[in-house]
């Protein structure tokens, strides 16, 4: 049967119309009928799980303690999980280091109000670096269920609880005790359709687990070299097909997200990384720290495309539309051709950073521990730095959008006085 020019043209308008819109639901979004990615950000980089919001969404650039605020909330303790935002509820995870207690707890969208708070563990705290905390992985929720992962006593306990903060199921993970670099532990829970996936990296029995959702029975167990790194796992999608990529250990390793089998490994990154892998097309990019500083492109075949020294430890980085942005630990941003490494400009702003960015509303937002918040273009061609806003004394945690609004954990003070505060800035 032929196809009149007409109907071809409008099945093309058709198809024009429905791929962004398919692109927009993110690596296995599909799968949470609940979640609305126009509203929610339901876990550790947003529902596209790259930093990447919603093309609607339009925060504003420009904020302060007195500009542009919607809310302004005082969160209790201490933690560098970024805000997860399901419907009208907001979650955080959070640590009282006197009373060595971990939680969970919600807070309203539209007031900031705390709705509940759940105790999850007592005592047993480890060592840890100053730069991180009892409290670091950020919530994953798949519209029913929170899940969170806490070590304490030795070991790793992931938890899920319903959005009234009632424990559904209590998993072990088993022994979890860091001797060579007591620095905690830091990586979030990735929801992946029916899963839950935790990485456990450590100088001990190392190991990447899938829990299923409903239950907390193991689906699958796949080992990991032993050797502390603190990198979440990321969910990347390359044309049609779901990976799972992780960086540490010198290598940027993928695997298959629905069984755990190893596919390939890279030579890239260094030892210990933090920051989570990130791609565009079908090249991956990651980077690391310790002992030296690396970045690197991988192919999704396992090929390595280029490498650089540039240094982005703690914090993620951002590609899109063919380029790579990075902030690096001191505080260089630079710009990199995503193909072929090439260079496109660099700016000193000021480091240290932990955080990881942002894009919304044409706009990258990345702020240094500091609390300085810098928002400037994804230009390729120069750096166009739009704002710099100065919030608390200091950013660990990365930024969440929902919508027109921006969600900042921040912290005033330090010692005794140290308070954290949670922000909802909207235009």
């Amino acid at each position: 049967m032929k196809l009149s020019g007409y109907v071809l043209t409008l099945i093309g308008c058709l198809m024009a119309v429905i791929a962004p819109a398919q692109a927009q639901t993110g690596p296995g979004l599909a799968a949470f009928p609940k979640l609305k990615a126009e509203t929610d950000w339901p876990w550790w980089r947003g529902p596209l799980r790259n930093g990447i919001a919603h093309p609607k969404s339009t925060p504003p650039t420009k904020f302060s303690d007195t500009e542009n605020v919607t809310w302004k909330a005082p969160v209790p303790g201490r933690g560098h999980s970024s805000p997860t935002i399901v419907g009208d509820q907001i979650f955080l995870t959070t640590a009282d280091e006197s009373k060595q207690t971990q939680s969970v707890l919600a807070l309203d969208r539209n007031s900031g109000k705390q709705l509940w708070i759940t105790q999850i563990s007592q005592g047993g705290f480890p060592e840890t670096h100053n730069k991180n905390t009892h409290a670091t992985p950020t919530v994953a929720c798949d519209g029913d269920l929170l899940f969170v992962s806490f070590h304490h006593h030795d070991k790793l306990q992931v938890v899920a609880l319903n959005r009234e903060g009632k424990i559904v199921w209590d998993k072990s993970l088993g022994r979890f005790q860091p001797s060579r670099f007591e620095y905690g532990y830091a990586p979030s829970p990735v929801v992946y359709r029916n899963t839950i996936i935790i990485a456990a990296e450590f100088d001990g029995e190392s190991h990447i687990t899938a829990l299923n959702r409903k239950t907390g029975a193991q689906v699958w167990r796949t080992p990991r070299p032993e050797n502390i790194t603190f990198s979440t796992p990321s969910i990347n999608v390359i044309g049609n097909r779901e990976l799972l990529t992780l960086s540490g250990m010198d290598k940027v390793a993928c695997y298959e997200p629905a069984s755990g089998k190893p596919l390939w490994a890279a030579d890239g990154t260094t030892r210990a990384t933090c920051g989570t892998t990130v791609w565009d097309g079908d090249i991956i990019f990651a980077s690391g720290g310790f002992p030296k500083g690396e970045t690197v492109a991988v192919r999704a075949t396992g090929e390595v495309l280029w490498k650089n020294q540039s240094k982005c430890y703690e914090q993620s980085m951002l590609a899109y539309q063919g380029y790579l942005y990075a902030l690096t630990d001191n505080g260089v941003l630079y710009c990199y051709k995503g193909s072929d490494g090439t260079e496109m400009w660099r700016e000193r702003l000021q480091g240290p950073v932990s955080a990881s960015p942002v894009l919304a509303g044409g706009h990258i937002y990345w702020a240094n521990e500091r609390g300085t918040h810098y928002v400037f273009k994804p230009n390729p061609q120069k750096c166009e730095i739009v704002a710099e806003n100065q919030l608390g004394d200091e950013s660990m945690a990365s930024p969440a959008v929902s919508g027109n609004q921006l969600f900042l954990r921040v912290a005033t003070g330090s010692g005794g006085s140290r308070q954290e505060f949670l922000y909802c800035f909207g235009k």
